[in-house]
């Protein structure tokens, strides 16, 4: 071994340790414990400085008497002002106890999610039972951001897939990149990988949490599942397209019944937006936009290419 390099060596490591550090402390003042009154169990990120957390519905659906606490020692109560089990997002808002207790918050720096690369360093932190966060690291194992067989709702799309391995009450906890700017929110470990939504997911999310109280989503009024178009008809689609979403029934009263939707038709494009699977459809519905607007539904009925006119409504709950 050339010990001339063991210097250089050395520094390296030294540097690299303290800006960890240092992220893990820019972080730390912004993630939170949610827990009951009488157990923690998962964690939070300030989202706002006037009150706003953002954790996992996964966590707060379990609990009763909401508490957020710091590493400061200091806990507030919170309410849930807003969640959307789809996504697995919910919004808290907290209170100081009285008027002699104001709450002082740093939000966390949100970063750029969308282009994220395979190899990039990545740390997640917790803060389950209120005291200093703890934390973990790892990379991004893979650039995809959708995960196939819907083990768990909405999260299986706009996600971020790390090896970083997460312990119970990290969920909740944020995904930050090497500058200390969360890039996702911790939502579960699955198969060694930790899986994280995306922050730009969660920002939309939020943004109707905080305003309505819920998602406001446009209404079809059918169940779809998703189907392998037969190659012959894939290939003569501009663009080619793979997969559509069959029709299995039409509710009555609905815009499917009065657009003409029909049972066995398959649903291949939205408002010129090409259609896959059940996230590409709920993507476009989630866009306010379109309730009460007339749009070209894109199908296939009878292996021939057609558009149908429909008009979507306000919903709050499936499609």
């Amino acid at each position: 071994m050339n010990e001339n390099k063991i210097p250089h060596t050395k520094n390296a490591l030294v540097s690299f340790s303290e800006a960890i550090e240092n992220v893990a402390d820019k972080v730390s003042q912004s993630v939170v414990s949610v827990r009951s009154k009488t157990r923690g169990i998962g964690s939070g990120v300030v989202w706002t400085s006037d009150g706003l957390i953002v954790t996992c519905n996964h966590i707060v659906r379990k609990l009763d008497e909401l508490e957020v606490s710091f590493s400061n020692g200091k806990s507030f109560p919170a309410n849930v002002i807003g969640n959307d089990p789809y996504s697995d997002i919910a919004l808290l808002k907290i209170q100081a106890n009285d008027k002699n207790d104001s709450i002082s918050l740093i939000p966390i720096e949100i970063g750029d999610s969308e282009n994220l690369k395979a190899g990039q360093f990545v740390l997640a932190l917790a803060n389950p039972y209120g005291e200093y966060p703890s934390i973990t690291e790892g990379i991004i194992t893979s650039e995809r951001s959708s995960l196939g067989g819907g083990w768990w709702g909405g999260i299986t799309n706009n996600i971020v897939i790390t090896d970083a391995r997460l312990n119970p009450g990290y969920s909740g906890g944020p995904l930050v990149d090497v500058e200390g700017k969360m890039i996702g929110l911790n939502a579960a470990y699955v198969s060694s990988r930790g899986i994280a939504i995306r922050a730009s997911k969660i920002r939309n999310i939020t943004d109707q949490l905080a305003k309505y109280g819920a998602i406001k989503i446009a209404y079809l009024g059918v169940v779809t599942d998703e189907i392998s178009l037969p190659r012959e008809v894939g290939a003569q689609l501009e663009p080619s397209q793979e997969e559509g979403l069959m029709v299995l029934s039409v509710e009555k009263d609905t815009p499917a019944k009065k657009a003409g939707l029909l049972l066995g038709d398959i649903i291949i494009g939205f408002d010129a937006q090409p259609i896959a699977n059940i996230h590409d459809l709920r993507r476009q519905l989630l866009n306010q936009d379109v309730i009460g607007k007339s749009v070209k539904l894109a199908i296939i009925r009878g292996e021939k290419k057609s558009e149908i006119t429909i008009t979507p409504r306000e919903s709050s709950g499936s499609n």
